[in-house]
């Protein structure tokens, strides 16, 4: 035990001075004889005996009460059990995902959260906020009760790790309390690792009702026809599902179809056919978990002309000429010699048609080009050297030609599954006439073959590269090395080549992502595109070419929905975006990782313990209650002992 003020025990003398006080009022008794006392001296015997016994009893605790009462004004203590983090700064880190949408006992885990922290946390409380997407530094409760209040969902996950580096790169030499509010869904070792690194970080972690959800995870362009498109909508059921489930398709806020979802996996495919046409709408569920992942937006344009350049002699590029007819594209044909470069960055499709060489400066432009969803098809040619040809494909992936040979090859596989043959035919063909080639170049790659010759190479590969595509001839496709100009795989292969990279496609960009999307227009001197909606309104990153711009969109727009690409005003573009779905499984908790945290049920416990652990504790209530205890045992003293 310490002492405040340990002078003021010197006072302790003053004891004696309830001991001198007894001393003088102790009397002697003369004692007087009488003939026949012999009943009233024993009861003056008793009566001496009691007086004594008080006397002493008084004296007893007259000393206590003066010596409690000396004590306590020397305000006795112990210290602290943890004095080292006695100036601790208090880090509150709030996960604000969409899985914290999830109902507890009391209601949304979030909005839950939040009333704790407003009522839990003192108002003279001096704490740092962090969620997943904003910063609250050195504030109080009254400072930011308001925006609490408006908290929304973010799109960004998650990220212990990225949050306690804020915090050590704000305060990185002062030492911290740090209480972590979350479901505890997307956390990993390193996260934990993180929180541990000579930190004192506790845990809250409110827990859903249940663990099952269903989720709208993508749609794409499965078949298309001459009047319609069929699409497919990919549906994912984490954990129990409640039975069937209603799926409605909006076009505008118009209901264009319904229909009844049957949740008898956890993958389900629900198709819906839509008019060949602009479409900006949506398709919905009604789940009642997550609500942020009920939604699907997407917009389909109509189909305009590809544009598709090939680079060669004139002599060689006949058979383009026939297959990229006018009605559909745009095509044209320049020589190495006279192409213009700028006129790359306005096709959708390069065709590098028997090139002897591939100049330096025109591989870089491809490269970018490819990496903004451009896509470019090579044909070698036979004077082509190995260095050359490799060096160009190479940038794109694991591709390289090894060596150029006579030999005679016939293509005999077709990868019907790919996606450039699908819907070709209507099914497997066995007798097919497959084309022959009589030179071509052994190749070294790892990448997709959609034609093969008989001794498994490939004749024609397919490089992803970014956003776009590289497709590869092993060998050239004049008259005089191959009759592939005159197989019934012609037109379709070159045909589905060029359209997949036309933008008659669903677009729905993730928020977040670096996907690109490029709107078809002429921009003039300081104008710029602008995307927005009814409720936002934002200007992405943009490169500007002669006919086109692409749009670069990182974190924005901060909502899902349908928006539109304005030009001084002028619709000129339909772009939609939606939220990442990584936290739609409900069930991506790592059990036995929360065992190892230092959880506790709430932020009031937290900081009682924290007071409690770091507070001295003070000693003089208690002698001030002996005082008064003493007081009561006086008084009792004098009233029932005569």
């Amino acid at each position: 035990m310490h002492f405040k003020y340990p002078e003021i025990l010197y006072f302790l003398f003053l004891l004696v001075i309830p001991i001198i006080v007894h001393l003088f009022q102790l009397r002697r008794f003369k004692k007087e004889y009488f003939t026949n006392v012999r009943f009233l001296k024993n009861l003056v015997v008793q009566t001496r005996k009691s007086s004594q016994l008080k006397k002493w009893l008084l004296l007893i605790t007259r000393m206590l009460l003066l010596a409690a009462l000396i004590i306590a004004f020397a305000q006795p203590f112990s210290n602290a059990k943890d004095t080292s983090n006695a100036n601790n700064s208090l880090f509150i880190i709030l996960d604000n995902s969409f899985s914290m949408q999830a109902k507890g006992e009391k209601g949304e885990l979030l909005k839950r959260s939040v009333e704790d922290i407003l009522q839990e946390i003192p108002e003279n409380q001096t704490f740092s906020l962090l969620t997943n997407d904003q910063n609250y530094w050195d504030t109080d409760i009254s400072s930011i009760q308001k925006d609490l209040q408006q908290i929304i969902y973010s799109n960004n996950s998650f990220d212990l790790e990225t949050q306690i580096g804020k915090i050590n790169s704000k305060t990185s030499n002062a030492a911290k309390d740090i209480i972590v509010i979350t479901d505890g869904i997307g956390l990993k070792s390193k996260d934990i690792d993180a929180a541990n690194k000579g930190l004192l970080t506790h845990f809250i972690i409110p827990k859903s009702q249940k663990q099952s959800n269903v989720s709208i995870d993508s749609i794409y362009i499965s078949d298309t026809q001459d009047n319609f498109y069929d699409i497919a909508v990919n549906v994912s059921a984490f954990g129990k599902a409640d039975g069937n489930l209603s799926m409605a398709l909006y076009n505008n806020d118009k209901l264009i179809a319904k229909t009844l979802l049957k949740l008898d996996k956890s993958k389900v495919i629900v198709p819906f056919k839509i008019t060949k046409a602009d479409f900006h709408g949506y398709v919905q569920i009604e789940d009642n978990a997550l609500e942020y992942d009920n939604t699907y937006y997407f917009s389909i344009e109509s189909p305009k002309k590809t544009s598709v350049i090939s680079i060669g002699e004139d002599n060689l590029a006949g058979f383009l000429n026939r297959i990229y007819t006018t009605e559909e594209f745009d095509y044209q044909n320049s020589t190495i010699q006279k192409l213009d470069y700028s006129l790359l960055q306005d096709q959708d499709v390069v065709v590098l048609n028997e090139l002897s060489e591939i100049p330096e400066a025109l591989q870089t432009n491809l490269k970018a080009f490819t990496a903004e969803g451009g896509s470019v098809i090579v044909i070698p040619s036979k004077s082509m050297t190995v260095e050359n040809g490799s060096s160009f494909l190479s940038k794109f992936g694991n591709y390289q030609f090894l060596k150029y040979g006579d030999q005679e090859k016939k293509v005999s596989t077709i990868a019907f599954d790919n996606p450039l043959y699908k819907g070709v035919f209507e099914k497997k063909v066995d007798n097919f006439e497959y084309p022959t080639t009589y030179t071509s170049f052994d190749i070294k790659s790892s990448a997709i073959a959609a034609l093969k010759y008989a001794d498994q190479s490939s004749f024609l590969s397919i490089i992803s590269h970014k956003a776009g595509k590289v497709y590869v001839f092993s060998a050239p496709l004049n008259k005089q090395n191959s009759n592939f100009q005159n197989s019934p795989l012609i037109v379709p292969t070159f045909y589905n080549m060029a359209q997949a990279s036309a933008n008659a496609a669903i677009t729905a960009i993730k928020i977040g992502s670096d996907q690109s999307f490029s709107a078809f227009t002429s921009l003039g001197k300081d104008a710029v595109l602008k995307v927005e909606n009814a409720n936002e309104s934002f200007i992405p990153m943009q490169k500007v070419f002669n006919k086109k711009v692409t749009l670069s969109f990182a974190d924005n727009p901060s909502t899902s929905g349908n928006y539109q690409v304005m030009n001084n005003g002028q619709k000129i573009a339909l772009v939609s975006f939606n939220y990442d779905r990584s936290e739609s499984d409900l069930s991506n908790i790592d059990k036995d990782l929360l065992d190892k945290l230092n959880t506790t049920e709430s932020i009031d416990s937290i900081l009682s313990t924290i007071k409690s652990d770091r507070t001295d504790n003070s000693f003089w209530k208690w002698f001030i209650a002996l005082c008064l205890l003493f007081l009561l045992t006086e008084i009792a003293i004098q009233k029932f002992i005569k």
